[in-house]
């Protein structure tokens, strides 16, 4: 009896093996070389900053010494949905990466079929009443296997591709994050201002009402003209309005808060008393790190780094496939024989492709991938330009900020002493009403733009704390979920 050439099984793992070492995991695409960037990236801000003694921490919010802020931040990374729709993109390229390098690996599918059939022997003359027939009953299990051989890194540019696609999305998340936490710092910021604006309207209301009674009682006993009621009458009615509208105000601030943290927006949540003083100043760092501390910045980076494999995958398109198959099986009328090696199968195959017309479609392909990478280094490039204006604008409206707080500091206690001294000035009859309504509008306008200016004052503080990159510090390679 003729046996089966022992060699053959030993040849088949040897072009296995063989195999293996050509289809080695895909590794992170590089970072883009600084040169194609075409963005001339300077040593230093043109503001003068803080010394960079360290990064910003991931809490960075924290320094504004608000538990309830903190509290709410925590209440907003678990409810806000925003974040839960980026968590779940992020999750769906870690999936469509792993799809990506599933052909690095070959392909397994194993088989089991149970077949019963019953065949009619028509026009043979066997004799006996009916026609005869044979039943059969077929048993098989298989085990089979099919790999594409990477020879010209196809597969594993297609990975790389989708690995920087994933380190793009890990960035997204973090970027998310990190402007949830702003919107969070910016909000609640608005509705503590909005809260001291409707306590100093309410006040305001209280003492121009008080003075218009004082007019209409010195009017009554013909003391003072009508004009000085209508004039009390007006500040009171406008300051009325203006309550109306604080109202309105705080009540839309904390129902965005609300929404922020992802429950019903009632508008209900305790609120701080005053707002909280400005912390020190931030570590801005060096205008080259920025591109390693915004995660936006390095989510562009990813997707240059992602373009360009593709550009390599459709390269590798061009040549010919090696695709290896093998399958491996028992087959038999009983079922007990199915571990029987007797009853064994088995074949090996090879498949060379190599594509000779597609009307240009494969090289069409690379040209589109190649100006796709084009635009994502144009898109790259002008992010970093966006990111160095923003940090840039807000390192100088630092300054300007700070000297307007100063200047209307400086007018909220001048038109406060001007409002009493014309108020005594009119009451002992030496000036007319007139000048008391008009000190006691300026002196409301002033105290109300001085709240407004302490809540610019820390939202430009938030506005740098995004502009360079918050508490987000890693390297495109570090980038990996």
């Amino acid at each position: 009896m003729t046996r089966p050439c022992p060699t053959r099984p030993a040849r088949a793992a040897a072009l296995l093996s063989l195999a293996a070492l050509l289809a080695a995991c895909a590794s992170p695409p590089p970072p883009t070389p600084p040169h194609e960037l075409g963005v001339a990236v300077p040593a230093t801000w043109s503001t003068p900053t803080a010394p960079a003694t360290n990064l910003l921490p991931a809490d960075w919010w924290r320094p504004f010494g608000d538990a309830q802020l903190d509290r709410l931040m925590a209440a907003a990374f678990v409810g806000n949905f925003d974040l839960r729709a980026a968590t779940a993109r992020l999750e769906a390229v870690a999936a469509a990466r792993t799809i990506a390098g599933g052909p690095l690996l070959p392909e397994l599918d194993a088989g089991f079929d149970a077949q019963r059939s019953r065949r009619l022997f028509l026009g043979f003359p066997f004799g006996g009443g009916g026609v005869p027939s044979s039943t059969t009953t077929t048993f098989g299990l298989s085990l089979s296997m099919r790999w594409e051989l990477d020879l010209w890194g196809r597969v594993r540019a297609g990975d790389a591709a989708a690995l920087a696609d994933q380190a793009a999305a890990v960035a997204d998340l973090a970027g998310a994050r990190l402007s949830l936490s702003a919107q969070v710092c910016r909000a609640w910021f608005t509705a503590v201002e909005a809260r001291q604006q409707l306590q100093l309207a309410e006040a305001t209301v209280a003492a121009f009402r008080a003075t218009a009674d004082d007019v209409q009682d010195r009017f009554r006993r013909g003391l003072r003209p009508a004009l000085d009621v209508h004039l009390a009458a007006t500040n009171l009615s406008n300051a009325e309005a203006n309550l109306a509208q604080r109202h309105d105000l705080l009540q839309r601030a904390q129902r965005q808060l609300d929404v922020l943290a992802g429950r019903f927006p009632d508008g209900r949540g305790e609120l701080a008393a005053t707002l909280p003083a400005l912390p020190d100043a931030v570590p801005a760092g060096l205008p080259g790190e920025l591109l390693q501390r915004r995660p936006d910045l390095v989510a562009a980076e990813r997707r240059v780094a992602a373009a360009g494999c593709r550009v390599e995958q459709a390269r590798a398109a061009l040549y010919p496939r090696l695709s290896l198959t093998a399958s491996g099986g028992t087959s038999s009328t009983e079922l007990e024989d199915l571990v029987d090696d007797d009853f064994r199968l088995w074949s090996l195959g090879a498949n060379l492709l190599q594509p000779l017309f597609r009307n240009g479609a494969l090289r069409a392909d690379v040209d589109q991938k190649a100006a796709r990478r084009a635009e994502a280094l144009a898109q790259y490039g002008n992010a970093v330009l966006r990111a160095f204006a923003e940090v840039e604008n807000t390192l100088a409206a630092t300054a300007e900020l700070d000297a307007r707080r100063a200047a209307l500091a400086a007018a909220a206690r001048h038109a406060a002493a001007a409002r009493d001294l014309a108020r005594e000035r009119w009451q002992r009859g030496i000036t007319d009403f007139l000048a008391v309504a008009d000190g006691q509008r300026q002196s409301f306008q002033a105290e109300s733009a001085l709240l407004t200016i302490e809540r610019q004052r820390l939202e430009n503080r938030i506005d740098l704390v995004l502009a360079l990159g918050g508490g987000f510090a890693a390297t495109a390679e570090e980038c990996q979920p």
